[in-house]
């Protein structure tokens, strides 16, 4: 499995409801997420991990509470973002300008993905806000769809999101 990079392109619509799709370019996959006004301001960052056998996991099951307490760490996919950085899980810092953000991450190419986006507090360690589950059917060497993420669900938990390196 070869990586492909990716474009998430976090559209903070601070308001309930969606924006207009956002653009795919080339060989990324564009992603928009709306969240709530009400967790805008103890934002500090987001968390993407990228689980296989997607099919076989429930959405609702993994937005109720941090992921790192119901997958064990070597399930995730190893991602790596714009700095040459690779981990299971990685973390940009929210920085919400014109109510969208723009991340890179390479995913390998591959079937039947779920994409698991925490919203994490500003607090150290950072407390667990929400989170939107996406299925993603494919990730191909050559161009990807846009994806249009789920909502984040607001399910603020007493938990630390960190995912062990």
């Amino acid at each position: 499995m070869s990586p492909r990079s990716f474009l998430l392109l976090l559209g903070a619509t601070l308001a309930a409801g969606c924006g207009a799709e956002p653009p795919s370019s080339g060989n990324s996959l564009a992603l928009e997420l709306s969240i709530s006004r009400a967790v805008a301001d103890d934002l500090g960052a987001f968390q993407v991990v990228v689980l296989p056998e997607g099919k076989s996991r429930r959405c609702a099951d993994i937005q109720r509470t941090c992921l790192n307490q119901q997958v064990q760490p070597q399930e995730a996919l190893v991602l790596q973002g714009p700095d040459g950085k690779k981990g299971r899980a990685l973390r940009f810092p929210a920085g919400l300008r014109s109510g969208a953000q723009e991340l890179a991450v390479d995913v390998p190419v591959g079937r039947d993905y779920v994409v698991v986006i925490e919203a994490l507090s500003r607090s150290n360690p950072p407390r667990f806000l929400g989170s939107s589950c996406n299925y993603l059917e494919s990730v191909s060497a050559a161009r990807n769809e846009p994806l249009i993420a789920a909502a984040i669900t607001l399910t603020e938990v007493a938990c630390d999101p960190s995912f062990a390196p």
